[in-house]
Order: C-alpha cells, then structure tokens, then sequence
C-alpha cells in the first residue's frame, strides 16, 4: 500500500494547504487518496475528505492504542492507490518528552515516508544544518523528500534546492511559490471548516492546480510507493472490545437526528459509523433552515462554530422550539461543544446576545482566549445517565472552546468529574438533564471510551422504560 506521511519542521508552515492540494492533484489522476490526519481535529480533516472526496480518519495516541493506529490505517486504505497522514504542528513535536506521542511516532508506527514541508521564507543555505539534524535527531524517521514551501521566487528556489541536494541525500519534491491564493481564511480555532466555505470547491481547484504545478507528483508517488507494510497483531473486531467498528451499510432500527449545516460540523466519521454499527440510522438536521425535528428516537448536536451562525440559529425560533419541546418531553440528546452553546439560554459574543434553545440555564459568552484547550482526563459520575459505565475509568478526550458557560440560574447534575482540563466549571463536564448530555469535551468512539454504542443502548433503554 502506497503511503506517506506529510509533516514539517514547525507549525503554520502549510503543510495542511499543500497536503489539501496534493490529495486534490492526486484525485485529479484517477488516483483514490485516502487522507488521514494525526491528533485531535475536525477542521483539517473535513478540508482533507473534501479534496480527496473520502472521509479523513484521525490517529491520535491520546484516545486510540498503537494496534488501533495501524489498524485503522490499514482498514481505510484497503480499497485507495495511495494513503496521505497529515501531521500536527512539527515532525517531533509531541507532548511526551520522550516522543511517543510525537508525529514522528506515527510515521515510523505505520512505517511511512516522511515528506518534510518547510517554510523557506528567510532561508537559503541554512536548510541543510536543519534537514541533517532532523535526519540525526531520529535515524528511524525515513525522512525521504522535502517541498519547500513560500518561496520568494525562481533564484530562490534554485539557491534552496542546491544547498539540499550538495549536503543531503533528501529528494526536492517540488518549491511552491509564495501565493495569496494558497491560502484558506482563518478564524479562532484555524482554518475556516470546509462546510462553511461556500467556495470551498473553487478554493480547492485553486490549490490544486498551483501544487500540481510545482510539485513532482510522480516522484511523490515513487517514494510513497516503498512504504511498507504496517503489522498489527491484533485482529479486527466490532464487538466493542477490538480495534475497530466494521462500516455497515445497512439501515438500523433506531433513527437518530445529526445536526449538519454550517453551525454545527464537527464529527469525527468512525464515530457516525460506530453509531450505525450499533444500529443506528443517522437522520440529516439542518438547524439553519429546517423549521421542525423529524421523526427521530435520538438526537446527536456536534460542534462548530454557533457564534458565527448566531443570528441565523437565533432567527430559527420554530427549530429552537421544536428542539427545546423534543428534550423536555424526554428526548434523548448528546451535544458537545457548540452544541452545548446551542442548547444554552443565550449566546453573547462581540456585544451582542441572541436566544438560543434554553434547555441548559446559563449563557454561553465568547472570549478572547480560550477557556478551555487541550486534552482532557475525566471520570463518570454517579449521574451519568448512559449505561455500561465504569467510574474507576478514565477517560482520554479533548476540548477546545472559547466561550464559557456562565450565570447559571440553577444546579445541575454532572456526568463527569474532571482530572485534568475545564468543562464546564473547571471541576465538572457533562450537564445532565431529564435525557440530555452535553458537554464542552468532544468524545472519541475508540476501544477505550465506546461512546457511541452506550449512546444508543441509552436511547434503547429510555425506549423501553416508556413502554413499560
């Protein structure tokens, strides 16, 4: 299976630009590239499944084991020409000290060509010190061709691509010129999420063309071609103790509401799976321009961006409504994120405040800075309403949100006791009411945390229980 690994010597150097237009220019040949992209992250990936029009899977050490990573890789590759990982931040930039949980670690998991991306602005000469000590730092790191990328122009790039090829043995793939229209808009959590972008489409060409342009692809190719095979001696399961949930296509029994516009468009795609799995069929909701919630058991609100769709969410008032009735008759509903902030009383950002759904009695107010970043360690609670639940289990997540829920005008029950990171209150995550959960921190369906079966065994349950 042909296979490399896109990273780059520190973060903001574009490397999730030229790998958008590499999967793009590669899809362009007929090829089929599947995307993958390491860490926690929702934006990147929906720019990357939309270039290579296959859904982007996230590696991430934090929420999956090293078998999960290869099996993952391995299962979603089966049927592509080529698998494209995109790092996050720097080539060994991790948390762990010891570089575990680093970018190279992935790579040299999943046995993968590096492809180094560097920011040439103000370096000439200089790039060869800096590729031999990337090469000395980790000989187990195949670092295997470099693109340079920003480059000031032709001289440029030929001063660049002879310091490389006179003092290493890296390959110069290719030297992207410095290009306004390379760029992608950027907001407070990074780059604008594809499902917002109108010309998202036309952005992508854009991007594609100039990479395709400037980059060798058939060397790429040959160097993503001596990959070799991952080996993973675990086998593949879907009973909710292996690796990984099977896709399934087939319908479920129980019909549960996804909340996908441009307000709400974060999820990760092996969880929607695992909730099909678990026999769900997942129901498309527009909270921008339905008016009523369709015939659903459940109901999923992801994350996204509430606070830029503010206006329209709150102008929905028969959506709100129809949502706030379907929770307090007893729906069961997990929101995370900026679906918390949809379900609160209000949002305030920028000085202004509109009515949101109003389940959750506070405010959720934007702020300059994050409140919350980062990963986070969390254990149930008593009152965590899903069943199978462990409270001697830690569980391994993440948030990332600017807004903080605040002048809460009543005490609420928590699912989770936080060990490290904010929720809700610096102490506690997952606001409980009636048959509601919603919670600042965003779940990862992996063999440590099987949110999604538990959620429509949940809904099975409350089923049952009204029936009884």
């Amino acid at each position: 299976m042909a296979r490399i690994f896109i990273s780059a010597t520190h973060k903001s150097s574009g490397k999730t630009t030229l790998s958008i237009g590499l999967c793009a220019a590669l899809h362009a040949q007929g090829l089929r590239v599947q995307p993958f992209k390491k860490g926690p992250d929702y934006i990147d990936p929906l720019w990357l499944g939309a270039a290579s029009q296959r859904p982007c899977y996230n590696l991430d050490f934090n929420t999956m084991t090293p078998d999960e990573i290869i099996q993952t890789v391995q299962q979603y590759s089966l049927d592509a020409d080529i698998a494209l990982i995109e790092a996050n931040k720097g080539l060994y930039d991790g948390m762990a000290l010891d570089g575990s949980d680093s970018n190279a670690a992935v790579a040299k998991l999943t046995r993968s060509p590096v492809i180094l991306v560097v920011d040439s602005r103000g370096m000439t000469r200089g790039v060869a010190p800096l590729l031999l000590g990337y090469q000395a730092f980790d000989r187990e790191v195949d670092i295997a061709g470099i693109i340079f990328n920003r480059v000031g122009g032709a001289r440029h790039a030929s001063k660049l691509r002879e310091s490389v090829e006179h003092y290493t043995d890296i390959k110069v793939l290719g030297a992207v010129q410095n290009n306004p229209e390379m760029e992608i808009e950027e907001r407070h959590l990074g780059l604008m999420p594809s499902n917002e972008s109108g010309e998202a489409e036309a952005q992508i060409a854009r991007i594609r063309d100039l990479v395709a342009e400037q980059v060798d692809l058939g060397m790429l190719l040959g160097i993503a071609g001596r990959a070799e095979e991952g080996v993973c001696n675990t086998p593949l399961r879907s009973d909710g103790r292996g690796v990984l949930h099977t896709p399934s296509s087939s319908s479920g029994f129980l019909r549960i509401g996804i909340c996908q516009d441009p307000a709400f468009g974060f999820y990760y795609p092996g969880d929607l799976e695992a909730l099909q799995q678990a026999g769900a069929t997942l129901v498309p909701v527009n909270t921008l321009q339905d008016t009523a919630l369709p015939d659903i058991d459940g109901l999923f609100i992801g994350g996204g961006f509430p606070e830029t769709h503010m206006q329209q969410l709150a102008a929905n008032a028969s959506m709100r409504e129809s949502i706030r009735t379907a929770i307090d008759n007893g729906l069961p509903t997990y929101a995370e994120c900026g679906g918390l902030m949809y379900l609160s009383r209000s949002l305030i950002w920028n000085g202004q405040q509109v009515d949101m759904v109003g389940v959750i009695p506070g405010d959720a107010v934007m702020h300059p800075k994050p409140q919350g970043r980062g990963y986070v360690k969390l254990q149930e609670t008593a009152d965590m309403p899903w069943p199978g639940g462990d409270p001697l289990h830690t569980i391994n997540a993440h948030e990332f949100h600017y807004s903080r829920l605040e002048n809460l005008t009543a005490t609420g029950k928590f699912a989770y006791r936080m060990q490290r990171g904010t929720g809700i209150d610096g102490q506690h995550d997952g606001w409980v009411y009636r048959n509601l959960l919603a919670s600042y921190t965003h779940m990862r369906d992996t063999s440590q945390f099987r949110w999604a079966q538990r959620f429509v065994e949940f809904i099975r349950q409350t089923q049952r229980n009204t029936t009884a």
